[in-house]
């Protein structure tokens, strides 16, 4: 399998990447706020091992974002910087998965440049910075300020998974913090920003790509009406709901990888 650990140029800045697969068809996949905390730099056999169903027709790649942020830096301003960095690698068209932010991003991807979108896929995200968004967020980056890393972990974890994988995982978040803890926390705070001034609603129809709408029934981190949002938003757009899982359905569900590629192949869900 070709694998991949890269970087490309945006500007006076580099924005890393990984890539794996053999595939003519391309796949991009858009990260959500964990992001600004650790980015996928040098991380590409790890990531590659729930992409496995799409190694044979697809080029997978993941995106990070750019390595330095401007005050200000927004969403929509992200997707920019997503699309050109898709044409400084050569890639004319892709299924776009956006997960969490990554679905926010892949939004305006669509809106603004339809040209490189083939089919949409939009996981646990919303079209805007809701209630229960801007309460979840602004608790994370007051967490940040005051450097208790440890808690933003595990209040993170308990926002995103169901009561039976906290019970299974409870004990390795503390692990994970200290594996994840930045340097500093600009990049997190700049990426939190970002989606507190984030609407996309007045645009929703302008988006033309086929869609799919991934969602938790019980998401604590953008709320329960997100999905249904998006789903009335969007014209050519098909909604499916994971009973019982949250904002981690991503990871909690089995058939969820297999339900992305079903749809970026074309077909129904």
């Amino acid at each position: 399998m070709s694998i991949e650990n890269g970087i490309v140029m945006i500007g006076d800045t580099d924005m890393y990447y990984v890539r794996f697969g053999e595939g003519s068809r391309k796949l991009i996949v858009l990260p959500g706020l964990s992001d600004g905390l650790t980015t996928v730099k040098g991380k590409a056999w790890l990531l590659s091992a729930s992409y496995k169903a799409f190694f044979r027709d697809y080029t997978v790649y993941m995106f990070s974002r750019k390595n330095s942020m401007p005050d200000g830096y927004s969403i929509r301003d992200m997707a920019e910087d997503q699309v050109i960095a898709m044409k400084r690698l050569g890639i004319e068209k892709a299924c776009v998965l956006g997960v969490s932010q990554g679905g926010m991003i892949a939004q305006y991807m669509a809106v603004d440049h339809p040209e490189v979108v083939d089919r949409l896929v939009l996981a646990v995200t919303a079209p805007n910075a809701n209630d229960t968004v801007k309460d979840v967020i602004s608790k994370w980056v007051d967490m940040a300020k005051r450097g208790e890393h440890t808690e933003l972990i595990i209040d993170t974890a308990e926002k995103m998974y169901s009561t039976k994988y906290l019970e299974k995982h409870r004990r390795v978040f503390s692990l994970i913090a200290r594996l994840t803890k930045p340097a500093d926390y600009d990049r997190f705070f700049k990426n939190a920003d970002a989606i507190l001034s984030f609407d996309v609603r007045g645009d929703l129809n302008k988006i033309q790509s086929p869609t799919l709408i991934v969602a938790g029934s019980d998401d604590k981190t953008i709320g329960k009406s997100a999905a249904f949002e998006l789903n009335m938003g969007i014209s050519d757009s098909e909604l499916f709901v994971y009973e019982g899982l949250g904002h981690g359905a991503f990871e909690e569900a089995k058939d969820f990888y297999d339900r992305i590629l079903k749809f970026c192949d074309g077909g129904a869900v």
